[in-house]
């Protein structure tokens, strides 16, 4: 029988060194396609967020009804779990197995939460819009049942991405960890364009038995994906399990301690802060902006996630290959955010006489440098980590850039709304409430970048040192020898 799962792996692999800068992070203990099937886990994330925050935030306010006071908590109650991925990256650094197995029982865990929020959620929605025969529901029953289905769902995706990214980084070596790292995110923005596509046209007839019939297929999908993505990724290690056993591991608190005090990891996790504000407000308010200021159509402000996209695809890719050459990831991060002063800038100016063309440009800036500092943020927050703690590393920057994203989108739609309604009965430009947002949004990049130009004076990270030492060291010896 021939099989067609195999054969896309194969196809993908065979272009991806021509077409993905980050595809020669492969080798023949770990070729492309086992990283390209270990990604699928970041393809049902992106799943999970376009229908979060895409595709039910449209059905719940405008086919069933549902007060916009409600969904917005509803779509805030994810991001209660944002700072605990923190405490899932040490669990997994330190998880006990009799297998030895650390990262694949947390990636399981995750894919349960998100499977058992998907079962709940459709008639939870149902029940709280008061459809059909719910009508006679208890209005307490919708909401705690809807709550919960979001708070699952916000579980499992935090914690299988951050145990996910960890297990892709312990399969390569320490100087190919920005380059897979490029890669799972790329395959995240895949994961949300294709499943947006998907979403749009099941939905485009749109009953109240389709909805549901897709959020049953984005459960089914999501353990099938994250199973196939786990198989075999993690070997089993009876070795390794003696030496958890043995071993008495710090505790949490000691960890997390340790971990900030480690050399410039303050000033890093600021920058990651602010830097994630500083991009995260524009996430919600470009297409209104697009729609109201400039008078784009739908189809035209909807091109704007392309645009969007790409220039996030691309400063990932670059980002990998820089990364992979030895550059500074604090440096390049302090040009991501560089970058996208000027493109909001661009932005604010188009709806001033600008036009277009400039929006668009500004667009495509923003995207670029946002990819370009989570990259290089990311990456400096792995090699600043102790070694053994790759995990919670990459769970504090999870978490920093999880709340942080939450809660400028948030303010965004507030400072815009508070900004209209004291405005008064004369009103002001349709123009002006977007552009004081990304004005603030300019503040806290140029902060950002203020704020990481110590780090980017030559100081490096725990392991640049180490591996610079080891390269003297060998210099040294080779010179010896030939002597």
């Amino acid at each position: 029988m021939f099989n067609y799962r195999s054969f896309a792996l194969r196809k993908l692999a065979s272009i991806g060194p021509k077409y993905l800068p980050f595809a020669d992070v492969a080798t023949d203990e770990v070729p492309l396609s086992r990283l390209l099937r270990l990604s699928l886990f970041q393809v049902t994330v992106g799943m999970a967020l376009v229908l979060l925050v895409g595709t039910l935030n449209r059905v719940m306010i405008v086919e069933l009804a549902v007060p916009a006071s409600i969904v917005a908590i509803m779509l805030a109650l994810p991001l209660l779990f944002a700072p605990l991925r923190t405490l899932i990256g040490y669990k997994s650094d330190t998880h006990v197995s009799a297998l030895g197995l650390r990262r694949a029982p947390y990636i399981w865990k995750g894919t349960l939460y998100q499977f058992g929020g998907f079962a709940i959620m459709p008639f939870a929605l149902l029940v709280l819009s008061g459809y059909g025969e719910a009508v006679d529901a208890p209005r307490w029953i919708g909401i705690g049942s809807a709550a919960l289905a979001f708070l699952l769902v916000g579980a499992g995706l935090h914690m299988v991405q951050t145990v996910g990214l960890a297990l892709a980084t312990d399969l390569v070596e320490d100087e190919d960890q920005p380059k897979v790292v490029g890669l799972m995110y790329v395959m995240l923005l895949f994961g949300m364009v294709g499943s947006a596509l998907i979403f749009g046209a099941l939905l485009e007839n749109y009953t109240p038995g389709r909805l549901i019939q897709v959020i049953q297929g984005c459960a089914v999908a999501t353990v099938s994906l994250n199973m196939f993505a786990m198989w075999k990724q993690e070997a089993r290690d009876r070795v390794r399990a003696v030496q958890m056993l043995e071993a008495r591991p710090e505790k949490f608190e000691v960890a997390m301690r340790n971990l900030v005090k480690r050399p410039t990891m303050k000033r890093l996790l600021l920058v990651i802060a602010l830097g994630t504000f500083g991009y995260g407000m524009a996430d919600v308010l470009l297409e209104p902006y697009g729609g109201q200021a400039l008078g784009l159509s739908v189809a035209q402000t909807t091109k704007l996630t392309a645009l969007l996209a790409g220039g996030t695809l691309l400063g990932f890719g670059y980002a990998s290959h820089v990364l992979g050459q030895g550059a500074s990831p604090t440096r390049l991060g302090r040009t991501g955010a560089l970058i996208g002063i000027p493109g909001f800038a661009a932005i604010i100016l188009s709806s001033l006489g600008g036009g277009i063309l400039m929006f668009l440009v500004g667009t495509f800036l923003t995207g670029l440098g946002a990819g370009l500092f989570g990259h290089a943020t990311l990456t400096a927050t792995m090699r600043a980590a102790p070694k053994g703690q790759i995990g919670m590393a990459l769970g504090t920057w999870g978490a920093v850039q999880a709340t942080c994203a939450g809660i400028a989108v948030a303010l965004a739609g507030i400072v815009r709304d508070v900004m209209l309604s004291a405005s008064g009965p004369a009103g002001i430009a349709a123009h002006a409430p977007y552009n004081l947002v990304f004005m603030i949004e300019i503040v806290m990049l140029t902060l950002a970048v203020m704020v990481a130009v110590p780090l980017g004076l030559g100081i490096k990270d725990s392991r640049s040192r180490a591996a610079g030492a080891r390269s003297v060291a060998g210099t040294d010896q080779k010179s010896v020898e030939v002597s």
